[in-house]
């Protein structure tokens, strides 16, 4: 049935229904990660959610750029400029960091709700924004 369903999409439809498939399932555990890993340290630490979000940020960016890149976007783009890649993730990421921080000055700072309410866009928005830059942008 998936077979059949595969069959009706071009080589390069399927490729990037693996990398997204890929990516669900590597990007939603990281995502999962840092989401607990932010709420957390807002908790139970005490941070300012924009000061662990921050933290959160730069651990997480390194595990997703080596994992997105040998996993999630493997087989996919040249692999002759890392240095450029490296940037483009990066500035990529950023677009990330931006929206998520928006979301939790939003949510948090100015309508004053509890911690975790910036999870469920870190889950259900960041990434499908992230995705389609990183496989356009970052691993083409």
């Amino acid at each position: 049935m998936i077979r059949a369903a595969l069959d009706r999409f071009d080589s390069e439809q399927r490729a990037m229904l693996g990398q997204l498939a890929r990516y669900a399932v590597v990007g939603g555990i990281i995502t999962l990660a840092f989401s607990a890993a932010y709420w957390a340290g807002t908790e139970f630490l005490h941070i300012d959610p924009m000061v662990s979000l921050t933290l959160v940020f730069i651990i997480f960016s390194v595990i997703s750029y080596f994992t997105h890149g040998a996993y999630s976007f493997r087989d996919h783009g040249q692999r002759d400029d890392p240095h450029k890649r490296l940037g483009r993730f990066v500035a990529v990421n950023l677009v990330g960091f931006a929206l998520n921080q928006l979301f939790v000055w939003t949510l948090v700072k100015q309508l004053h709700g509890p911690t975790w309410w910036p999870t469920i866009p870190f889950v259900l928005v960041t990434p499908l924004v992230t995705f389609a830059l990183h496989r356009r942008y970052v691993f083409a």
